[in-house]
């Protein structure tokens, strides 16, 4: 589903980085970044432009070809990874900053990538979401055609243990990223780090 999406010559979520992680992201220390679900690499591009070295991992080849693409065009470098992130495992302790724009999986796969977000995650690692709530459905902007494949903050808190959040919340705000996000939109939004060792 995702290569045909991806497949036409424009971006369809645009190439402009979403404007939560725009945002969310001024005040992170430069450093590794691993960006879930990626496309066609608008925010892996913009982090990369901002300093970071950047993985992008999504399961679609043709969205990531679009991806490197778009970094030749931007003339920055990112490395890309094709995988299942039901297959994929988050190595532990790696990165400075993990990020997930509108990736929506089902709920014992989000569960457990959740986790491995935490886990993967160096102490004063930053950790940036937006996903749509439930109520999305209402709106019919984007996002996935059911609930289940949705997230509320509650759930986020708990799946997130581990985590010290500065921001979560759930609002309606505008998306406008391509054609496949336009319009209002009922989206929740995270920026959690994680506690330094009190050692260090």
């Amino acid at each position: 589903m995702w290569d045909e999406r991806y497949a036409e010559d424009d971006y369809v979520y645009g190439t402009e980085p979403n404007d939560f992680l725009r945002a969310a992201v001024a005040n992170v220390p430069r450093g590794r970044a691993l960006c879930l679900a990626e496309g066609e690499g608008r925010n892996a591009v913009f982090l990369a432009q901002q300093g970071f070295d950047v993985l992008a991992v999504d399961s679609s080849a043709v969205g990531l070809q679009k991806a490197q693409r778009l970094a030749e065009d931007r003339e920055v470098q990112i490395e890309t990874l094709v995988a299942d992130l039901a297959d994929y495992a988050i190595e532990p302790d790696s990165w400075d900053l993990i990020v997930s724009i509108f990736c929506h999986l089902p709920p014992d796969v989000r569960r457990r990538l959740h986790a491995e977000v935490v886990a993967g995650l160096r102490p004063g690692g930053v950790f940036i979401l937006e996903a749509y709530t439930p109520a999305q459905l209402e709106w019919g902007t984007g996002g996935p055609p059911t609930a289940e494949l949705m997230m509320k903050r509650e759930a986020l808190t708990e799946e997130l243990e581990g985590l010290e959040f500065e921001e979560a919340v759930e609002r309606e705000r505008d998306v406008i990223e391509g054609r496949f996000h336009t319009g209002r939109g009922a989206v929740v939004q995270v920026l959690a780090h994680k506690p330094r060792n009190d050692w260090g």
